[in-house]
């Protein structure tokens, strides 16, 4: 399962997989509490130094999963963002507010509801 999810060339990949393997391990009630209090659908558009993009989504609003790919139903916020920016924010080096206020982070969207991704970073690191 988490092989089809990981992008090669991209550093970001291992941190989608274990997110997905994380949300995996959650129990019915977990993830229910995680979308009563996330109600969102991410979509994370990372480049590399590369200048490719790859598509990640994370529901945390219907089915408490992560996918490689463009959100269906449609994403609540865009974040757009370097592939090292995301494993900077994952592993609690930078915070979304810098990141954003500095550049390395754009988003589309509910704004304030990207401001949650960083509970559901540090939320899924909990579980593995």
């Amino acid at each position: 399962m988490s092989d089809d999810i990981k992008a090669p060339g991209f550093q970001a990949s291992e941190l989608i997989a274990s997110l997905q393997t994380a949300f995996a391990k959650y129990t019915d009630a977990e993830k229910q509490a995680l979308i009563k209090k996330t109600n969102g659908i991410f979509e994370l558009q990372v480049s590399n130094d590369a200048k490719e993009t790859v598509t990640w989504t994370i529901d945390a609003k219907k089915s408490g999963s992560v996918y490689k790919g463009k959100a269906t139903p449609k994403a609540d916020v865009t974040i757009i963002l370097a592939d090292e920016t995301l494993i900077d924010l994952a592993s609690g080096k930078l915070n979304g507010q810098k990141a954003f206020m500095t550049g390395k982070l754009k988003t589309r969207g509910n704004m304030m509801l990207a401001t949650k991704l960083d509970a559901v970073l540090k939320g899924a690191k909990a579980k593995l």
